[in-house]
């Protein structure tokens, strides 16, 4: 099992969501996040005072999948959240050594 952890646009979260679905993806965990790459952040004009953002607003999109369906749901990714443009994100893909069903027992892939 394999974890895939994506982190993307906000703009792009409906289409990442919709290309997963597509995929048989049944569940997924989405957070609100900050950071930066080699965007490096920016600067804004705000009530006519220039200041700094440091960090961009991004979206992390986690799922659990089995290791046969790693490359299917990262092209699905990919594709549904690539604008070209940098800042699009990254993928990190981690070993899963066990998933336990809190309300069934159920452990491993059966619990996915």
């Amino acid at each position: 099992m394999k974890k895939i952890e994506a982190i993307i646009k906000p703009f792009k979260l409906e289409d990442v969501k919709d290309a997963l679905a597509e995929a048989g993806i049944t569940g997924m965990t989405v957070s609100e996040v900050k950071g930066y790459g080699r965007q490096a952040g920016h600067t804004e004009l705000y009530r006519g005072a220039e200041y700094v953002v440091d960090f961009i607003p991004k979206v992390k999109v986690e799922v659990i999948v089995n290791t046969e369906e790693v490359e299917g749901v990262i092209e699905k990714i990919v594709s549904a959240a690539r604008t070209g443009k940098i800042g699009d994100g990254k993928i990190f893909v981690t070993d899963i050594e066990r998933v336990i069903r809190i309300r069934t027992g159920e452990e491993d892939e059966e619990a996915i």
